[in-house]
């Protein structure tokens, strides 16, 4: 049996000013206990049995990040673990196997009230202990869920990235072959004696329709029947590609009339050739528009981020539109919005003042806020999110909606509490409510929720600066 004496406990950093005769009595009370390796001295949901002094061997402190196994720390000997005085942690949220054969002392958990009204400066060492053991933990949770957060933004901006970069390859790839074939046409075009006074008509229709900018939007059927008109007119007239330009000018709004006027400034055995530059031309022109709209998407992302985050800046208030805010986490949250089938309505005040706030933290329960609720209607295959902004008096409102199964009045009342959660081991940490919570308590706001079935809403309430300055919707 291992001996272990008052001298030995008081070599310990957290209990080096208890009295000998009250570590004395801590040994008295307790049992010293033997573990092998690959055993757990305590598991997610099991109570304590006690507090825990290591005397020999070490514990591996982790949890589930996605059925993966996540190391938080290593408890060595002369630490102490379990449960503490005060604590309302009596059942363990962590995973505790031990790594080499482990020897402890264990001080019951039913000696504890005793413990509390008879050894004061004991007591008081380990609520010490207790009081650094939360804030190491709390401190170590919150960076593992910036990293959590940080991996999301990642996936989603890197899938959010993805498309619009494979449509400039794309699109690049198309118009290098496009390119390639224009010196065929040239030399085609190059053949024909057109008049000067022809030249200029031609040209003039393709700037014409280069130029035109409220193209009407036709819908699929008007568009088939679009197309299958100009199929007919330009196999009546002998065009070469008549299916590609056929659906090519039904894109850029062009009808049989519009032909029917070009085709009288143009001799008929110089149609096909002219036509089919025509149609060379809106190609190429069509290609560097892709191009141009997925860069634009591109410099889109990478701006959202930047204003989400607001790397540019520091941490002092500003005054700020919330909107863009949260319009930028609408954009970074895009892809697990498309993949969970969840419509975004927004009902936006068009007169919302500007906040004085901390853009990049506000920012955060944002997203903590729609990506709880994305995650709420998960389970229904589909959603609504409504998002609702307003202003009375010296504060602004944002409400977030879903339409999800809606939180047990059970567990409501637990839901801004650090570490807890109802998502599934691995699926969260407990800290995105907290966080948002405390962000808004430091923005001298507040946070709220009422919840039933098919109807959760979470309500932001931020106080606004004095000459509130106003912003369009």
């Amino acid at each position: 049996m291992y001996a272990v004496t008052a001298d030995w406990l008081q070599s310990l950093d957290a209990l080096q000013e208890v009295p000998a005769a009250q570590l004395q009595w801590l040994i008295d009370q307790s049992d010293v206990i033997t573990l092998d390796t690959g055993s757990y001295l305590f598991r997610p949901g099991v109570p304590h049995t006690g507090t825990y002094i290591i005397l020999e061997g070490s514990v591996q402190l982790y949890n589930l990040q996605h059925n993966e196994m996540n190391e938080l720390a290593v408890f060595g000997p002369r630490s102490i673990s379990g449960y503490l005085p005060f604590s309302r942690g009596k059942v363990a949220a962590l995973y505790g196997v031990v790594q080499s054969p482990l020897t402890y002392l264990c001080f019951p958990v039913g000696r504890i009230q005793e413990l509390i009204s008879q050894h004061f400066e004991l007591t008081q060492a380990l609520v010490h202990v207790m009081t650094n053991r939360v804030r190491d933990y709390t401190s170590m949770i919150r960076q593992n869920e910036k990293m959590v957060a940080l991996g999301k933004l990642s996936a989603g901006l890197a899938h959010e990235l993805n498309n619009p970069a494979a449509a400039v390859l794309r699109g690049a790839s198309a118009l290098k072959q496009q390119m390639q074939l224009m010196p065929a046409g040239f030399e085609e075009i190059a053949s024909l004696c057109l008049a000067p006074a022809e030249v200029d008509v031609v040209k003039k229709k393709l700037m014409e329709v280069l130029q035109q900018e409220d193209r009407p939007r036709l819908s699929l059927l008007q568009q088939s029947d679009r197309e299958d008109e100009l199929y007919q007119w330009l196999q009546q007239h002998g065009i070469k590609n008549s299916a590609a330009l056929a659906e090519n000018f039904t894109e850029y709004d062009f009808t049989t009339a519009k032909l029917e006027d070009l085709k009288a400034h143009i001799p008929d055995n110089y149609l096909s050739p002219i036509f089919n530059w025509l149609h060379k031309n809106l190609v190429t022109d069509k290609l560097v528009a892709d191009i141009e709209e997925a860069s634009r998407r591109i410099g889109q992302l990478v701006t959202s981020v930047k204003t989400f985050t607001h790397m540019d800046q520091g941490t002092a208030k500003q005054l700020t539109n919330l909107h863009s805010g949260i319009e930028d986490t609408l954009v970074i949250l895009g892809y697990k919005l498309r993949h969970s089938n969840i419509q975004v309505v927004q009902e936006l005040d068009a007169q919302l003042p500007l906040v004085p706030v901390q853009a990049g933290a506000i920012n955060q329960v944002w997203t903590n806020l729609i990506d709880n609720a994305i995650d709420a209607m998960g389970t229904n295959g589909s959603g609504i999110l409504r998002i609702t902004t307003s202003h009375t008096g010296n504060q602004v409102q944002v409400a977030i909606t879903d339409n999800g199964p809606g939180i047990p009045d059970d567990i409501a009342a637990k839901i801004f509490e650090p570490f807890f959660t109802t998502k599934a081991v691995g699926k969260g940490t407990g800290l995105g409510l907290d966080i948002a919570h405390n962000i808004v308590h430091q923005h001298k706001g507040r946070l709220q929720v009422q919840s039933q079935p098919g109807n959760t809403t979470f309500t932001v309430t931020l106080p606004l600066s004095n000459e509130p300055q106003t912003v369009t919707a």
